[in-house]
């Protein structure tokens, strides 16, 4: 029997549902003008069974940049994934230039139960931070940690010359549309600037996160925060779509007239974040909300006991705006409060 190439794209012979599931993909191999749905064989449970991935590739009539769109790093963020939907819908392969990639809940478990983290069963149980292994290792000590490098190995790597990964806060919080985005890079500032966000955050990455795996891999890649978890955030799911659509526009993948980008939107630019967190247990009533300009001194929340007396008062020390507010009223010991985005002037420009 003849063995594909290591590269190609290779069929496990499985359908789930009547879509075919794949443990490598090559696009090259893809027929061009047409959309492929896939189900990607990703790590195993522990009984041995895997947990797949839905996949869907736009292969575009023409050559041209190949762009991922992940969504569901963070199983109660599903924004990211009607986001990633939409966008999708809108794509006519018979018309396009390259390639759009699109990952559905690309932490399965964490999907199902609608959890940030990925529950592991080992040590008796913990939870991972699926958004903190990245590159990944196939023969890693853990679960998620070889289920992100079966993705990068075996799907972004030799695919992907631009991404996009799409998240919401986590639970309990509530979000502005936020853009995390090296604008050091030119290329990134080019593509964070073409979104109508609310805010962008010049950042430049964390250790683990996927998109420091990729801008560390020569893929140029931003994280946009999609408001509040757990819904469909209507409003700053358009606007996410439109500002992808304006980055498929930007790369020549599809043809169009662009929409709103950063200056239609006043998008609010700060290099920093001051996160105020509680000092102790209570019962939290905010001053501020999402998009509250602050100034420095201004009492942002009031924390009281069970007994209504006031037990902590919260303040800004800087000025700028509310990009992250705590959604739940009970708040223990260490909760974040708020995330005031601003403009460290002493800081260091980020490489």
């Amino acid at each position: 029997m003849t063995l594909p190439p290591s590269n190609a794209t290779i069929y496990t012979g499985d359908t789930i549902q009547g879509v075919p599931v794949i443990r490598h993909l090559n696009v090259s191999d893809l027929e061009p003008g047409k959309t492929h749905r896939f189900y990607f064989e990703g790590v195993q449970m522990g009984t041995g069974q895997h947990w797949y991935v839905p996949m869907v590739v736009a292969k575009g009539q023409r050559p041209g940049k190949r762009i991922a769109l992940v969504a569901g790093v963070h199983g109660d963020e599903l924004s990211s994934m009607d986001a990633v939907r939409r966008i999708m819908e809108q794509l006519d392969p018979q018309a396009m230039a390259g390639t759009a990639i699109a990952l559905y809940g690309v932490s399965r478990p964490a999907i199902e139960y609608i959890r940030s983290h990925w529950a592991i069963a080992q040590g008796g149980g913990e939870w991972v931070n699926f958004n903190r292994v990245w590159p990944g290792n196939e023969a890693g000590s853990d679960a998620p940690t070889r289920h992100a490098a079966l993705l990068w190995n075996r799907v972004i790597q030799g695919n992907v010359d631009v991404a996009i990964d799409y998240h919401t806060i986590t639970t309990g919080s509530e979000f502005t549309l936020l853009l995390y985005a090296n604008l050091q890079k030119p290329e990134i500032r080019q593509m964070a600037e073409l979104f109508p966000a609310e805010h962008i955050k010049d950042d430049a990455g964390e250790q683990g996160t996927l998109e420091m795996a990729l801008i560390e891999a020569g893929i140029p890649a931003l994280t946009v925060e999609i408001g509040s978890p757990r819904i469909f955030d209507a409003n700053k799911i358009a606007l996410t779509v439109e500002g992808s659509l304006n980055v498929l526009k930007h790369y020549g993948v599809i043809d169009g007239t662009f929409g709103r980008t950063t200056k239609e939107a006043g998008t609010v630019i700060g290099n920093s974040f001051e996160t105020i967190r509680s000092a102790c247990g209570g019962f939290l009533e905010m001053l501020v909300d999402v998009k509250s300009k602050v100034q420095p001194g201004q009492k942002i929340a009031v924390q009281r006991n069970a007994f209504g007396d006031v037990v902590a008062e919260y303040h800004a020390s800087v000025a700028g705006e509310v990009a992250a507010i705590a959604r739940d009223a009970l708040s223990e010991p260490g909760t974040r409060i708020v995330q005031i985005l601003y403009n460290d002037t002493g800081a260091a420009p980020e490489a």
